[in-house]
């Protein structure tokens, strides 16, 4: 998964769902996916303003960008312009506290974005929709309190994620009910999590990551490369981990096998100079890495680009991995399935590491590759009934 806020389309990857699919098994038929399935959306947040739900993304079976209205019902995007021009007003009025609202989940490859208090901005452009970027603080969003899901629903089922790739915001849970009546849920905090994460940060000299309103409530904290990109920490944050992995596998070898259902598959890292070499089991170069910056590392892109292939990309999202989790010095047979060995160096990601914490399953995307060993906040059915999210309290 590429950076999520910079992915061609909405949603999910191809590589994130493809990941899914091979964990999962054999999947029903199209015929067991209906053309819409429900999405119930529960306000739990105990706050009193108004709540606005929007669900954009890309139509699977055009490709087009758009929206759907409550019913599931799509419209596509007009015509932008530059300079961008205000988008069709696309937000349906959300459940207030305590109470639930459903609406309609076409098969799209989107986002749900709620926001509380003020409708989202939203724009055109000639290329398409113009996202919220609040890590600029001209953006019109800057101090709206919102958030979204991600999904992809298709003839294969739906995924459903709780993200903070982007950012860490209003407290969110998402949910599946299979046809068997079970229901599975990820993305709740424990119990003071919500403002144990902007204290934890604080306490990690991280605070620079918070945005807070004029009266000094928290909207947000950004994810680590985009406060590098808004000034919030140092842009080198991560160069000693970078520089002690760089010398360690000058003389040893780092081990790959990016498919946990292909353990023969493997590569093979060394460092000559500024440059990380991977080699096949018969002695080919395959693919080549420059020593990446903290950026590349905290976005998976950039040094670290991942690309939907069968060989750069998956050591890309290991090495990925290793770096936000800081397991690559203490093992060099990556990727690390044990998550009592991530985070444990004094240079790493302290945003992912402190939102880990906070979740009631641990789970969670506190970077792009969280899902390298499955500890990403994604719930997936392969014939799904309902989908949930739930707005949880600011405590």
């Amino acid at each position: 998964m590429s950076r999520l806020s910079n992915a061609l389309a909405f949603g999910l990857s191809a590589s994130a769902v493809a990941a899914c699919l091979i964990a999962l098994g054999p999947t029903p038929s199209a015929e067991a996916v209906p053309a819409t399935i429900p999405l119930t959306i529960k306000n739990s947040s105990g706050r009193a303003e108004p709540v606005y739900v929007y669900n954009l993304g890309t139509l699977l079976a055009t490709g087009q960008q758009g929206w759907a209205d409550a019913n599931g019902g799509f419209h596509p995007w007009p015509v932008g312009g530059n300079p961008p021009v205000p988008a069709p007003d696309a937000s349906i009025a959300g459940p207030a506290t305590g109470q639930t609202k459903t609406i309609r989940m076409p098969k799209f490859s989107g986002r749900v974005y709620f926001s509380i208090g003020q409708k989202i901005t939203f724009k055109l452009t000639p290329g398409g929709l113009v996202q919220p970027a609040v890590q600029n603080p001209s953006d019109p969003n800057r101090n709206i309190l919102f958030n979204w899901s991600e999904y992809t629903l298709n003839d294969a089922g739906l995924w459903i994620n709780s993200t903070q790739v982007d950012m860490f915001s209003a407290p969110y849970a998402v949910g599946v009910k299979a046809a068997d009546g079970t229901v599975r849920n990820t993305g709740r905090l424990r119990p003071g999590g919500y403002g144990a994460v902007f204290s934890r940060l604080r306490s990690a000299g991280w605070g620079g990551l918070i945005q807070n309103r004029s009266d000094g409530t928290p909207l947000r904290a950004l994810s680590p490369g985009h406060g590098i990109e808004a000034g919030g920490i140092p842009s080198g944050v991560m160069n000693d981990y970078i520089q002690r992995v760089w010398s360690k596998y000058s003389s040893s070898t780092l081990t790959v096998t990016p498919f946990a259902n292909q353990p023969n598959t493997k590569y093979y890292g060394r460092v000559s100079g500024s440059v990380m070499n991977f080699t096949n089991g018969s002695g080919a170069v395959v693919t080549s890495f420059q020593k990446p910056d903290s950026d590349s590392v905290f976005g998976c892109y950039k040094l670290l680009d991942a690309p939907n292939d069968a060989v750069r990309g998956p050591i890309s999202r290991t090495l990925c991995a290793g770096f936000n989790r800081s397991t690559l010095l203490t093992n060099p047979n990556q990727p690390d399935a044990n998550g009592a060995d991530f985070y444990r160096d004094s240079v790493t990601n302290h945003y992912s590491r402190i939102i880990h914490e906070q979740m009631a399953d641990g789970k969670a995307y506190g970077f792009a590759f969280d899902d390298v060993g499955a500890h990403e906040s994604l719930v997936h059915d392969g014939n799904p009934q309902e989908a949930y999210m739930t707005l949880e309290p600011f405590n």
